[in-house]
């Protein structure tokens, strides 16, 4: 295995003394998140993708959901209190969270916006989420995400 490279986010779980497991799949051609699910071996409903938003009201929204699922906009709209929310387009990701598609994490972006992880997280042990970088994901306890960054967990699929 390629020498796994320590990323932003991981160095913020380790400042926090957050327990996770490295999964590294960057020497494959996967590229979906049910694509990555497989590499890792993993149920596709624990690795879970990170969905950012905006709302009617020009306020961000993070959303986390499991990586087969569909994001149900009026489910998201409904739990951040908002009228109505739209995907961000894809060229707004990086300026606004400094990850690009495919590595976004919701742990260490620019700034923290309201974050969402859907309720079926709460039925795992540990889930997985980006690393922060294409290739790398972190598996942790749902419960040690909301140390982390404020989370609330809704139905959002």
């Amino acid at each position: 295995m390629a020498k796994v490279e320590k990323t932003n986010v991981m160095r913020i779980l380790d400042s926090k003394k957050v327990l996770y497991v490295i999964h590294y799949y960057g020497n494959t051609d996967a590229v979906s998140g049910t694509d990555v699910a497989a590499v890792l071996g993993e149920a596709p409903e624990k690795v879970f993708k990170t969905l950012v938003t905006v709302g009617r009201s020009k306020q961000h929204y993070v959303f986390i959901i499991p990586v087969e699922k569909e994001l149900d906009l009026k489910k998201a709209a409904s739990a951040a209190g908002e009228k109505s929310i739209e995907m961000i387009k894809s060229k707004e990701l990086l300026p606004l969270t400094g990850y690009v598609h495919g590595g976004c994490s919701p742990i260490g972006m620019k700034k923290q916006f309201p974050t969402f992880m859907d309720e079926s997280a709460q039925l795992r042990d540990t889930v997985c989420i980006s690393a922060g970088k294409i290739g790398y994901q972190v598996e942790l306890a749902p419960d040690m995400l909301s140390v982390m960054i404020p989370l609330s967990f809704s139905d959002l699929t």
